[in-house]
């Protein structure tokens, strides 16, 4: 079965075969094509690309040392376009470390010494095959998903989403720098993490800095790093956020907010790809994709002068807008099914659903606070429901009045107590504790959790409460 697999698998798989001698092509790519594989080939680097423009390679097999383009510079072009499939470097003795660099550096497929070994480059075709698959494969099934109203961690089968989706879907292989921009709380995170996952830095880390919860005096060294002594309190070296993402992405979230001189320094990074350390006097090379999120409108933005006109160039190659919530109310029934699973496995619940009538209500609602005001809103109520369905006594006494028009503070929601003017906090405390104890039915820790005190407070009080009632009845 195996050999079956491994021969469909032959069958379906094109070579490229890129070396300068003509007496070690023409045999090699006859060899492989021998093999069962499709096979083209090519003199260096630049006919290579050139023969790519009407050839799908699945597996390229390039010498590393070649005139007019060298085998380690196709890698570079083909990896800054986002299309370079699995490739086996062929290297002559005493090569060897730079054809490792070149695996490290371009995340070329493995290497083989000259003279080729027939048996050890055929594995590796196939292997590397299999592994091409499998990428076309997790494609197809992102693409699929997407259809279905699911990206990575995003949901939404609105047309708004969908067209987001597609958005993802288009710029993520490439090496783009790319702009999210929508209102707090749609998700920009998500957004970001959704092109990190779906490219081929996949692997690499994913490090994200919100540029407006930072002092100007610590955002430089947090982007760049430090030495020791750099400044004051630097009492050791640090590595910044651009060599934290080293062969991976960098969300700067709410650039805007970034000082403009901080801005202009990052925009040389940028260029250059290379960073150097406060204090420090060497410069680092570093490959990180960046992309930029911001909840403030560009245009005002731009004309105030918070966001400078050549880094926003630079950075907004491509734009993702996100819809607010309001304007994608067709997707709260798989937003709340989603959101509950995983509430529901973050506090032990079994909720089932939000009923017809919390829906009604949420449609009803202007959402704000956009899906991060939803996934509250559903947190508090998968808390209170425990199992079941989540009813419209869940949701929050104020759910859907406007700041400013709010019932008073006393009234509390259907399944309360009305305490009357000049009820005491200590009598006010005691009907709270009781009444979350009913609807937990004596569950003490979910009643805790419910109130937002220890397990050992609650116990505590209760002990209180006891002896209090024992003393008045003189029991």
């Amino acid at each position: 079965m195996k050999t079956v697999g491994n021969q469909a698998t032959r069958q379906n798989t094109s070579v490229l075969v890129v070396d300068d001698e003509e007496a070690q092509r023409a045999p090699l790519a006859a060899m492989i094509s021998a093999w069962g594989f499709t096979v083209e080939t090519a003199a260096d680097g630049q006919e290579a690309l050139e023969k790519l423009n009407g050839f799908t390679a699945n597996v390229i097999v390039t010498d590393l040392m070649m005139p007019r383009m060298d085998g380690f510079e196709l890698m570079k072009r083909l990896g800054a376009d986002g299309a370079m499939p699995p490739a086996i470097v062929l290297t002559a003795f005493g090569n060897i470390e730079t054809a490792i660099q070149t695996i490290h550096d371009l995340g070329a497929f493995w290497f083989l010494e000259k003279p080729i070994q027939p048996a050890a480059l055929r594995v590796l075709l196939e292997r590397a095959a299999q592994q091409n698959q499998l990428a076309e494969e997790a494609e197809r099934l992102h693409r699929q998903l997407s259809y279905s109203g699911v990206l990575v961690d995003m949901v939404g089968t609105s047309r708004q989403m969908q067209q987001v989706f597609n958005v993802i879907q288009q710029v993520a292989p490439s090496k783009a720098a790319v702009f999210v921009v929508g209102e707090s709380g749609t998700g920009k995170e998500l957004v970001a993490r959704a092109i990190h996952q779906l490219s081929s830095r996949r692997s690499g880390p994913f490090v994200a800095i919100n540029c407006a919860a930072m002092p100007e005096t610590l955002m430089e060294a947090e982007l760049f790093g430090h030495e020791k002594g750099a400044y004051t309190g630097a009492f050791e070296r640090r590595a910044g956020c651009f060599e934290l993402a080293q062969h991976g992405t960098l969300l700067l979230d709410e650039l805007a907010e970034m000082p403009s001189g901080t801005q202009a320094k990052l925009l040389r990074v940028l260029e250059d790809s290379r960073v150097r350390r406060l204090g420090g006097k060497n410069e680092i090379s570093v490959d990180v994709r960046v992309i930029a999120a911001t909840n403030r409108n560009l245009d005002d933005a731009l004309k105030k002068g918070d966001l400078r006109e050549d880094l926003f160039y630079r950075l907004n190659v491509f734009q993702i807008s996100l819809p607010p919530l309001r304007q994608r109310l067709d997707d709260l029934p798989v937003l709340c099914e989603t959101l509950i699973g995983n509430l529901n496995r973050k506090h032990s619940c079994h909720v089932t659903s939000v009923t017809p009538e919390v829906l009604e209500a949420f449609r009803k609602h202007s959402w704000p606070g956009n899906v991060r005001e939803l996934r509250n809103v559903l947190e508090r109520a998968v808390i209170m429901t425990g199992e079941g369905p989540i009813q419209t006594a869940h949701l929050p006494y104020d759910f859907g009045a406007t700041i400013g028009s709010r019932p008073p503070a006393q009234v509390f929601e259907p399944e309360s107590v009305r305490l009357p003017v000049g009820t005491t906090v200590s009598d006010a405390e005691k009907a709270l504790i009781q009444l979350t104890l009913q609807h937990t039915k004596n569950n003490k820790t979910r009643a805790a959790e419910i109130l937002g005190i220890s397990l050992k407070t609650l116990f505590n009080k209760l002990k209180e409460y006891g002896a209090a009632e024992a003393v008045e009845t003189g029991t």
